[in-house]
């Protein structure tokens, strides 16, 4: 590891990835959402700017976060990450738990720094959040070839207790995040006022403690050295559902009022 080339080489291969990643959701999500944008819309532009810049700064971050978990591992998994956890001194707790959500105060800020309005900024959070968490495991994958599948447990979070669940199901939010907000932000570039209704934002606060839950319910347990759990997948189904229900229901408005300022 002394070479100078391996260290070149690998810092090459990480910007190939980070630019293919920018590239992937410009092309396949960004650009087929605002597609039937009208073209002469400054603020589609806008937002297609915003999100290039964005998705850079996410894969960016992701890179960071896997490169600290890298290390994080090679101190306390060297045998390679598993259950049960292996003891952290209460320092390096407490550091880890600040840098995480550090990170999160990261996204917000260039979220809201980008946005031209509240609403604006919580859906570039989301997209962001979305967008950095499955980049997260694509950089374990290349550096440690972790996880092994897409139901390898993990600790996802530590704020305020642990989160515990297979890989497969912050992907799935994460997914469902970057879908959502996507397709806000086009009705948003179309002229809609996006806003969200008291039952609406009842639903979708709703589904997101319940999948909370379904992450945190075993997270105690998991931290006093348990073993993992079965994955509580009813619980995170019912969140997934209310909150995708939430989300179909402003879209359904949205296209009427887009429908309706057509013809008027």
């Amino acid at each position: 590891m002394d070479d100078p080339l391996v260290y070149a080489r690998a810092v090459h291969f990480a910007a190939t990835i980070a630019a293919a990643g920018v590239a992937f959701f410009t092309v396949f999500v960004t650009e087929p959402a605002l597609r039937k944008t009208d073209a002469g819309t400054p603020l589609a532009g806008i937002i297609r700017r915003r999100l290039a810049w964005l998705g850079l700064y996410a894969v960016a971050m992701a890179f960071v976060e896997a490169a600290v978990v890298v290390d994080l591992r090679a101190l306390y998994y060297p045998g390679g990450f598993g259950f049960p956890l292996a003891p952290m001194p209460p320092g390096m707790a407490t550091i880890e738990i600040a840098r995480e959500a550090a990170t999160v105060v990261m996204i917000l800020a260039v979220a809201v720094l980008a946005a031209g309005s509240r609403m604006e900024a919580f859906l570039l959070f989301a997209w962001v959040f979305g967008v950095w968490d499955i980049f997260y495991y694509v950089w374990l994958r290349v550096a440690l070839g972790w996880p092994a599948s897409l139901m390898t447990p993990d600790i996802l979070f530590l704020i305020p207790v642990p989160w515990v669940g297979p890989v497969l199901a912050p992907i799935l939010v994460s997914g469902g995040l970057i879908l959502g907000a996507t397709l806000l932000l086009r009705a948003r570039a179309r002229g809609v006022a996006v806003s969200f209704r008291p039952a609406e934002w009842g639903a979708a606060i709703a589904g997101g403690n319940l999948i909370l839950l379904s992450f945190t319910v075993d997270g105690r347990a998991v931290l006093a050295g348990g073993p993992v759990r079965p994955f509580r997948w009813v619980i995170f189904g019912a969140g997934v559902a209310t909150g995708a229900w939430a989300l179909r229901a402003a879209l359904r408005r949205f296209r009427r009022i887009m429908a309706t300022s057509r013809f008027s």
